[in-house]
């Protein structure tokens, strides 16, 4: 028997803070946790509400610290009440002993679910060393509004045909019940935005509600429980409108009431009595209304406010209902209503002002440090009637004054005047900014840090990598690119959150969705909105510019709409979510046969493209070395990406004609490529770093011909000092080409370049979020163009993707997708000591550090219960390694060891190690 030893691993890095893992283990590991079951969740959500999935898919993750743990077996049991379910009595379905170490994505298989009801469950499950787990903690889930029958309430209105911009409404309704209840749940959404109160208290912690789809197709509703909020006796609920997406002025400063004219509402309480009775409080004829204090407010241009028409107890039974007029019943929208399948848009970071500045053209302005997005709360003290205006800008001009040119004709302006009590309290409602500095005008008193509060507030996605090294800029460079993907994914993955825009843009989505998947859960995020891509996509089957579609039938540009193929294909990678592939399949196909029927003998050389937007312009475009990119070379570079994942996916969902029929078109497509694009000496037409890296990531180029071009690729860093050139569509895969060509070194010397254009000369300039131009602030300190130059643009983010994946090395293998089976292929490099990745995957922790001192590499995994890994130790084919101090080839949960080159493959089970060796 082996002795017991201690495994230490005193600095496994996760963003910077240190994680211990001590851990004894004995040759028959009689130490180790008992296996467990935990984290239940339906369709990515804990005890979610308001499902009209008809078969809802269960996952749960595995405890054990014994080393190679695998699922052999589960039983998942789900019934109507939660005792019952505990004791496994009156149950709906039990699957019984299912033989799978499958634990993700199970699909209920029982009797039809009910509509408006709630179901509780249950899992336990066995593992291959012979341990059963005990059964689950009870979790639920309650299903929604299943067909239009289901809804009784009606859509209300101020009164048929209103339509002016102008003050929200308030309506209200007032009801009693004397018998104790069970339970009571609130279905809600509006044509606009809603925000919904039960005797004076918001239901739900979301914000921007219903969401933004595309609203003449499909609207969503939430679904809240709302039982601790009721009280008996006589109880008011009620609800306030917004213009949001759905009649503020988008897109840019065009249109006001683009999807229509009239806010309208639609609520239906549903109030269950312990004794089985039901009471319903519906939006019908019996409803009021009152104009509120909130004048004006826009998704772009802010809120006005006026403190003195304050309604107070507006939702409470208290209010008095004098002035309440009757509202009006209107016509329901020609959209489907569905069921929310995303995160909502919550509060999440809050910050307090770092300095207050009397800039030197005598404004008054308050730093918060970080450009973020969200609204700023408030305190004030003054005389009635007085207006403060608060505007919002993300930085400060070369002079240090207030600076909003780059926002064009939004106005990010808040205006509250004051009712005249001793502290009022104001937060906006409606409206979102993007911001790092606001400036204050006509505000009482001297203004106090103490008074102010910025709130961050963005699609609720559960937060799950972290990435940290030992370069300080790396590491803000992480934190930037966070900071980007919170700002811009609020509801819709936005372009920018700031300007006259905030539009989905398809090719930034495109470019991020990879590196998305790593910093937050973003399955339900990205579902919700490839339906509206899909319900969007025009009948020949081009994808617009932006989802939801507000931009008419500007569509079909190389890169952005292969969003239809790339970004399924990484959600599948990210989560092995076979749903997202299939649902959105149609969609995939049609934009590859879009493509194809705009192709003459295989090449697609036609119609309007954006190219490698953004790209560095240097002055040499004519000695040689250009940065400049053919659009219809990227174009064809695209087309073929798309039908590779087309194949892909085919191939997943068993569609074999399809494999068939689309590999011998991609195959063509690479001919004409070549034919046309490449000299027979293998120099590309477009000598630019975005022409050799797209070639060269998507196998456009004959094996023979990829070494050279990717030296050619490196000749053409060098020759900008080792530079970068590329703008989005090259920009992703720059260092992702360069480490597999055997030029690891040149993709470290391109990350870590300080001066412009690089990653890192944004972070020295200080800036917390991702530009959206390599120069948005010059060296000499002047801006932009302030036609298109936002501080807060996630796209240039798409370098996490390598950070993770190539320099940490964490991945999942496609052959096992979702980090089913995980990967651990580090690329050390640079003059960094140490590099570190965390991802909390559906099965659990995964991460991976590597450490250099004295030429000695140390590499600390961890890979989660119910799966396996491979792990690349980098030039250890021949060196003596070491795993916790034995040698690796006996340690426990190595299964297999083998060379690669000059690496060793080792093959391990879950399990925290610890390889140790000599390079």
């Amino acid at each position: 028997m082996n002795k017991p030893f201690l495994i230490n691993i005193p600095k496994l890095y996760s963003g910077g803070i240190a994680l211990v893992l001590m851990l004894t283990f004995s040759g028959s590991q009689a130490h180790a946790q008992q296996l467990s079951v935990s984290d239940l969740a339906v369709e990515y959500m804990h005890h979610p509400m308001g499902l009209d999935a008809l078969h809802p898919r269960m996952s749960w993750k595995l405890k054990s610290d014994e080393r190679a743990t695998m699922q052999t077996s589960y039983e998942i049991r789900v019934g109507k009440d939660a005792a019952g379910t505990a004791a496994g009595r009156n149950l709906v379905w039990q699957s019984g002993e299912v033989k799978s170490d499958a634990s993700v994505q199970i699909a209920y298989a029982g009797p039809a679910l009910q509509a408006k009801t709630r179901y509780y469950w249950q899992v336990r499950v066995k593992d291959n060393h012979k341990h059963s787990s005990a059964w689950s903690q009870v979790d639920y889930w309650q299903m929604g509004m299943l067909s239009t029958s289901d809804w009784s309430a009606k859509w209300i209105s101020t009164y048929v045909g209103d339509t002016v911009v102008g003050p929200s409404p308030y309506f209200r309704k007032s009801f009693s019940f004397s018998k104790p209840i069970k339970s009571a749940t609130a279905y809600i959404t509006a044509h606009g935005m809603y925000e919904a109160r039960l005797n004076g208290k918001k239901i739900g912690s979301d914000f921007f509600t219903p969401g933004w789809t595309s609203y003449h197709k499909r609207l969503l509703y939430q679904t809240y429980d709302v039982t601790d909020l009721l009280k008996s006796g006589n109880n008011t609920i009620g609800f306030a409108l917004g213009d949001g997406w759905y009649r503020s002025q988008i897109p840019f400063k065009t249109q006001h009431g683009y999807y229509g004219n009239q806010l309208s509402g639609l609520l239906q309480l549903e109030i269950e009595f312990t004794d089985g009775q039901r009471q319903v409080v519906q939006s019908d004829e019996s409803w009021k209304y009152l104009k509120g204090p909130i004048l004006y407010s826009d998704i772009y241009n802010g809120e006005t406010y006026d403190a003195r028409l304050e309604v107070p107890g507006w939702a409470e039974n208290t209010a008095s209902t004098s002035k309440w007029k009757p509202v009006a019943v209107v016509s329901a929208g020609a959209e489907r209503l569905e069921a929310s399948i995303s995160p909502l848009s919550r509060k999440h970071e809050t910050f307090k002002p770092k300095q207050i500045i009397t800039t030197p053209a005598g404004e008054t302005v308050i730093d918060f440090g970080q450009n973020l997005v969200g609204w700023v709360q408030f305190k004030v003290h003054g005389a009635r009637g007085t207006v403060v205006k608060i505007e919002h800008g993300e930085v400060l001009d070369k002079a240090g004054n207030f600076y909003t040119a780059n926002l064009r004709s939004a106005k990010q302006l808040v205006t509250y005047t004051l009712k005249g009590a001793a502290v009022e309290e104001y937060e906006p409602h409606f409206t979102y900014q993007g911001f790092r500095y606001i400036k204050l005008e006509g505000f009482p008193g001297k203004p106090s840090a103490a008074d102010f509060t910025a709130v961050a507030i963005y699609s609720d996605m559960k937060p799950t990598g972290t990435f940290s090294t030992s370069n300080p800029l790396l590491n803000q460079l992480q934190h930037n690119i966070q900071w980007g993907q919170k700002g811009n994914f609020v509801d819709v993955p936005t372009d920018c959150p700031q300007r006259d825009e905030r539009l989905g843009w398809t090719g930034d989505a495109q470019v991020f969705s990879r590196t998305a998947s790593y910093n937050m859960e973003v399955a339900g995020f990205f579902t919700k909105w490839l339906r509206d891509l899909a319900a969007d996509q025009l009948p020949n089957g081009s994808v617009p510019f932006v989802i939801p579609n507000v931009l008419g039938d500007q569509a079909g540009s190389t890169g952005w709409g292969d969003a239809a193929t790339v970004i399924p294909w990484d959600m599948y990678l990210a989560y092995g979510d076979k749903d997202i592939l299939s649902n959105q399949y149609s969609s995939m196909k049609a934009w590859v046969d879009f493509m194809t029927g705009k192709s003459v003998n295989s090449l697609w050389n036609t119609g309007f493209h954006f190219g490698d937007w953004l790209f560095y312009r240097p002055d040499d475009d004519n000695d040689g070395r250009a940065a400049i990119t053919d659009k219809y070379l990227i174009a064809q570079c695209f087309w073929a990406h798309s039908t590779q994942l087309l194949i892909n996916t085919a191939r997943v969902l068993g569609k074999d004609e399809d494999v068939r029929k689309y590999s011998e078109q991609l195959e063509n497509i690479k001919k004409a490529f070549v034919k046309e694009y490449i000299t027979p000496s293998g120099r590309m037409v477009s000598g630019s770093q975005t022409a050799y890296v797209l070639a060269l990531n998507f196998d456009m180029l004959p094996e023979e011909l990829r070494a050279q071009a990717a030296d050619r690729l490196v000749e053409n860093i060098k020759s900008y000092g080792n530079h970068l050139t590329t703008g989005f569509l090259g920009t992703p895969y720059l260092c992702h080409v360069l480490s597999r060509f055997n030029h690891n070194d040149v993709a470290y010397d391109l990350l870590l370049q300080e001066t412009y254009p690089s990653w890192l000369y944004p972070v020295k300039t200080g800036a917390t979020t991702i530009w959206e131009r390599w120069d948005g602030q010059k060296p000499n300190g002047t801006f932009q163009t302030t036609d298109m130059n936002s501080f807060n643009h996630y796209a240039y983010g798409a370098i996490g993707d390598w950070m993770y994946r190539t320099m940490v090395g964490l991945d999942t293998d496609e052959s096992g997708p979702g980090y089913k089976k995980i990967t651990v292929t580090p690329k050390p490099g640079g003059n960094l000591n140490y590099a570190a990745a965390e991802l909390q995957t559906l099965y659990g922790l995964t991460s991976a550090k590597w450490t250099r001192s004295s030429q000695v590499l140390q590499l600390d995994v961890v890979v989660p219960p119910n799966t396996s890994a491979v792990v690349v130790l980098p030039g250890g084919a021949e060196a003596a390694i070491t795993e916790s101090g034995n040698p690796v080839k006996k340690a426990a949960g190595v299964f297999k060891t083998s060379t690669e080159g000059k690496d060793l493959k080792v093959n391990v089970g879950s399990g925290i190690y610890h390889f140790e060796y000599k390079q």
